[in-house]
């Protein structure tokens, strides 16, 4: 299977450029970037990608033991990367794609080279010791609800995740976007998401890292991103203005700035 078309590959920017490659959140595409990513077109290498299952990527390569757990999207990542002959490249990974970006760069530190993680949880779930922002209890509601009524889990929570009540047209945008993932497949990239725990891979990051950390995050709290910079050494955390878990729409100047001032 040609991989760029698996997973609807994008390519702009400088042809001998630095690659930049931005990676979307749970139940979006890579649209979400799109008031980001062409920022950094004039000097570098842009791609943007769909995650199999979403967007549009082939669903007929979606496989469930492939993607039952986080690796086999960072596979993904890098298979992209071999494909378009990418090193030393800076991965933008938004929400979970933030843990994707980190599993890549520990299996490859020559192609993802820098990390940019944007509102990054390593674990949602509470643990002794760790606040994740969600008791087990509360993940298992979500996932039930996610499973017996996605449209109308879609329309609940997308305005939640996006944090952003004074903007209600973003909040619709990131619903639709929902409304628009195959629901046993959004189901099932859910479950791996919200039950991942990361925790132990960011000691093994060895690559600069960036983490910006929204305020009023309702998925990915303060605390998980303060707790994401200590655990990965000589990483940096950048406290953005912007509300919500969605900064690429609701704030993309902000984002592109603090992305601008690290790489």
């Amino acid at each position: 299977m040609d991989v760029l078309a698996r997973n609807n590959v994008k390519v702009s920017g400088r042809t001998d450029g630095r690659a930049m490659i931005f990676a979307h959140g749970f139940g979006c595409d890579q649209h979400m970037w799109r008031f980001v990513a062409p920022a950094f077109e004039a000097d570098h290498r842009v791609v943007l990608f769909d995650h199999v299952g979403a967007g549009g990527s082939d669903l007929s390569a979606y496989d469930e033991a492939r993607y039952g757990s986080l690796d086999g999207y960072a596979d993904d990542v890098l298979e992209i990367c071999r494909a378009l002959e990418v090193t030393d490249a800076i991965f933008v990974g938004h929400s979970v794609s933030a843990m994707i970006g980190v599993l890549a760069a520990i299996l490859d530190p020559e192609r993802i080279a820098r990390l940019v993680l944007v509102g990054p949880s390593p674990r949602y779930i509470d643990a002794d010791g760790y606040t994740g922002g969600f008791s087990r209890e509360d993940i298992d509601e979500l996932l039930e609800s996610l499973e017996s009524n996605f449209l109308g889990w879609s329309s609940v929570m997308a305005p939640v995740i996006m944090g952003a009540p004074d903007r209600p047209e973003l909040g619709e945008e990131l619903t639709a976007s929902f409304c628009r993932t195959d629901p046993d497949i959004a189901a099932s990239f859910a479950r791996v998401t919200f039950m991942s725990d990361n925790r132990a891979d960011l000691a093994h990051v060895r690559v600069p890292t960036l983490v910006l950390q929204c305020s009023e995050d309702a998925i990915a709290p303060q605390a998980v991103g303060e707790y994401v910079q200590r655990e990965i050494a000589g990483s940096e955390l950048v406290q953005l203005a912007a509300t919500g878990h969605c900064p690429n729409l609701s704030a993309p100047e902000e984002t592109v700035d603090a992305i601008r001032a690290f790489v």
